[in-house]
């Protein structure tokens, strides 16, 4: 009898141990999951280009690019502001790219050739920025929109896939996105946390050849990434004029699912809702590095600050994936831009200093700055993007898809180049921050302006098609025949297309 005690205790922590082990495995299962409904080579493809070109060369570029123009470049953060607003431009090109996905084959393939094309000119961009010494500010703007471009490609390319894997298998659509997410997030929390120790140990120009990798990788995805040849896709000269004619298709298509107001007006909400929140990113981060004005953080404590929100980014995508994915896209769009608002203060009290007063250490309270406002935005993003996949069709849904994020990319233009005029007018430089709490300011109060137009988002559910019912029957029955006729490239194989 006295020894039940003792074995009740041990079976409750063996309990506890499976229960452990059982949460740990959740994560594995699910990849396994989607490699099986879909393919494993197209969930390595999204794996390497959300979580190392997407989110470890995007964070890793940005920390370092903001050291190369302010150390190397001695640059005004307002004019660094529109640079980096010009190295936006080839994701505001992402349609074109799109059309050439969706209407270019190369030999057949129509993804595969845009990765390897994307990875040779990452890779020789990257090299050139780093190795080439004296680089004036234009040769260097231009080596650095090209190593910009190169993402946006492989960007379109594998966006091309996921909307046509969450167009054919919809209720995968929520898991792909979360996906993305998580991919993004852990690629972000690494590029960041290592992007101040390279800038320390290599210079800030020599550390932009790191970047220099992930675009290799990419060229060999587009050598092993499931995708059937079609020989009627073959680009020779009897096949031109049928290229022609499907960029002719694919134009015509996307202008009347233009029209229709269930596409143009969430697309108008994501337009005004990145571009009236205009940036202030470079004035904060010239004003974090001062050592007068600001708390004048080191190169490896600015990395790991931006490494933490990175991680609590992954909070935000566990949020929406366990909790909020089955809620409207109105009623999760209002409240995550309201809860975006709030956060922004946090950067007013931050820049007034008064976290001071109220006892707190700059290290602490950036922090948590940092990490309320990742969470806020991934949650916040999350949706939009699943929004933009019920917006596509099948056979134009690189040319649609990447329309709608040249759309989001052009609202951050904007966000970025009126940043830096209003830094500019404010007297913001490189040594004088008075002004920069108004800048601030004037961002989250323009923050709670887009909640006046959530209204523009239907007040549907993540899992509703929101295409008009005869379009998305025009273009399934159009992907039907062509399947038929043996025209259509089945990037990855759907073993379960008839599952609701």
């Amino acid at each position: 009898m006295a020894n039940e005690p003792n074995s009740n205790l041990s079976t409750t922590t063996t309990t506890n141990n499976s229960k452990l082990f059982s949460i740990m495995l959740q994560p594995f299962r699910w990849l396994k999951m989607l490699s099986t409904e879909l393919h494993p080579s197209f969930i390595a493809g999204v794996i390497l280009i959300y979580g190392l070109s997407h989110g470890f060369s995007g964070s890793y570029f940005k920390v370092v690019s903001d050291y190369y123009w302010k150390d190397v470049q001695k640059l005004q953060p307002s004019v660094v502001q529109i640079y980096t607003g010009i190295y936006t431009i080839p994701w505001v090109m992402k349609p074109i790219w799109g059309l050439l996905t969706d209407a270019f084959p190369v030999r057949g393939y129509l993804r595969r050739p845009y990765f390897v094309i994307s990875g040779v000119v990452g890779a020789t961009a990257a090299v050139g920025v780093a190795v080439k010494g004296g680089l004036g500010v234009l040769e260097a703007l231009g080596l650095l929109i090209g190593v910009s471009g190169a993402m946006a490609i492989a960007d379109v390319t594998i966006d091309a896939c996921i909307v046509r894997n969450s167009i054919e298998v919809q209720w995968l659509a929520q898991d792909l996105q979360s996906l993305c997410g998580a991919c993004s997030s852990i690629g972000h929390l690494i590029g960041y946390s290592s992007s101040g120790i390279f800038v320390h140990l290599l210079g800030a120009q020599e550390a932009l050849a790191i970047l220099a990798i992930p675009p290799a990788l990419i060229i060999l995805l587009g050598f092993f990434i499931h995708e059937t040849p079609s020989p009627t896709l073959q680009y020779n000269g009897k096949s031109k004029g049928g290229c022609i004619n499907q960029v002719g298709v694919a134009i015509r298509e996307t202008c009347k699912a233009v029209k229709y107001p269930h596409v143009w007006r969430p697309s108008l909400f994501m337009f005004l809702c990145l571009s009236l929140s205009i940036s202030t990113h470079e004035g904060q981060f010239y004003w974090y590095t001062d050592k007068k004005a600001g708390p004048a953080f080191s190169q490896e404590s600015v990395g790991l600050i931006y490494a933490l929100g990175s991680a609590a980014s992954l909070i935000g995508v566990l949020i929406y994936h366990k909790t909020l994915r089955d809620l409207k896209f109105r009623r999760i769009l209002f409240f995550a831009q309201l809860f975006y608002g709030v956060a922004g203060f946090l950067d007013v009290i931050f820049v007034l200093r008064w976290n001071l007063a109220l006892k707190i250490p700059d290290e602490l309270f950036v922090v948590i700055e940092e990490c309320v406002t990742r969470i806020v935005t991934r949650i916040r993003w999350t949706p939009m993007m699943v929004l933009n996949t019920r917006l596509c069709s099948v056979g134009i849904e690189g040319t649609f898809f990447a329309l709608l994020a040249c759309i989001d990319s052009l609202g951050t233009l904007c966000s970025k180049w009126s940043g830096g005029l209003v830094l500019h007018a404010f007297g913001v430089t490189r040594s004088d921050f008075r002004n920069l709490w108004l800048v601030v300011l004037l961002r989250t109060v323009l923050r709670f302006v887009v909640v006046a137009f959530v209204f523009l988002v239907p007040d549907a559910n993540q899992s509703d098609i929101l295409i008009p019912g005869d379009h998305t029957m025009v273009r399934k029955s159009s992907s039907r025949t062509t399947k038929e006729d043996g025209d259509n490239i089945p990037l990855v194989s759907m073993r379960s297309e008839g599952r609701d």
